[in-house]
């Protein structure tokens, strides 16, 4: 594990640089995924990594534990409260709360929408590249919105599966309330991570290291229905005769 994030760090850093960047911004959730990134933009960037804190309606505890991990890792915040925002496109889109049930997924995926345009905001102003939060297991079933959370410049544990996630929190020192909290994007009040997929990380990441092969029939449906958040978007090709070259 040491290995592993002495080889993320670096990774962080040389991407951030390559692409002319000065630091790293991410999303702070309260999350172990979120708090394994910190750690390690923290540890490549010092003195110029930004954790934003979004809350949209969310639970209290998630922005609590956020600043545990920022106050821990010595991380410089800031706070963006997204709910003013979020009930103002839905009064926009037309939907009102009586619509919730309904769009339930639709709307959720507003605010990681949203989140993303905040991230951006701050990369362009302060010179950063935006670090992603997502891991191997939710990049392999598509667990991710669309131009939300997938819809950053870096994906440092984008290798990494949950169950290794958790491994190497533990060794970054990531404090213990925050792994062992149950997984959740925070989309609805109850909503977890395993409950919406089906299926538990646990046995997600023994069919993805080919130790177990009983939640294969979960899995590939989700893999393939997921493909194209995967792929950059698809160029319609030139009919023959209006091809140049």
């Amino acid at each position: 594990m040491d290995t592993l994030a002495a080889h993320l760090t670096g990774w962080i850093k040389t991407e951030v640089e390559a692409s002319c960047g000065s630091g790293a911004v991410f999303g702070l959730s309260g999350g172990v995924d979120s708090a394994v990134v910190a750690a390690l933009a923290k540890r490549a960037f010092p003195h110029h990594s930004l954790g934003l804190i979004m809350p949209c309606h969310s639970d209290p505890q998630d922005a609590e534990d956020a600043l545990l991990v920022a106050r821990h890792f010595g991380i410089a915040t800031a706070n963006v409260d997204l709910g003013p925002v979020f009930d103002a496109l839905l009064d926009q889109l037309g939907l009102t709360s009586s619509d919730l049930f309904e769009s339930k997924l639709a709307c959720a995926n507003i605010k990681p929408r949203l989140r993303m345009t905040s991230l951006y905001a701050f990369a362009n102003q302060m010179d950063y590249r935006v670090l992603g939060t997502g891991n191997a297991s939710e990049l392999a079933v598509g667990y991710f919105t669309k131009y939300g959370d997938g819809g950053v410049d870096l994906l440092p544990l984008g290798s990494v599966t949950k169950t290794r996630v958790r491994e190497l929190a533990r060794r970054l020192d990531v404090p213990p309330r925050i792994i062992d909290k149950p997984p959740s994007a925070g989309l609805w009040t109850g909503q977890t991570d395993e409950g919406e997929m089906g299926v538990t990380y646990a046995a997600l990441d023994a069919y993805l290291d080919g130790v177990d092969e009983a939640a294969g029939a979960i899995v590939d449906p989700m893999r393939a229905a997921s493909e194209h958040k995967r792929e950059l978007p698809r160029i319609a090709p030139l009919p023959q005769e209006h091809a140049t070259g």
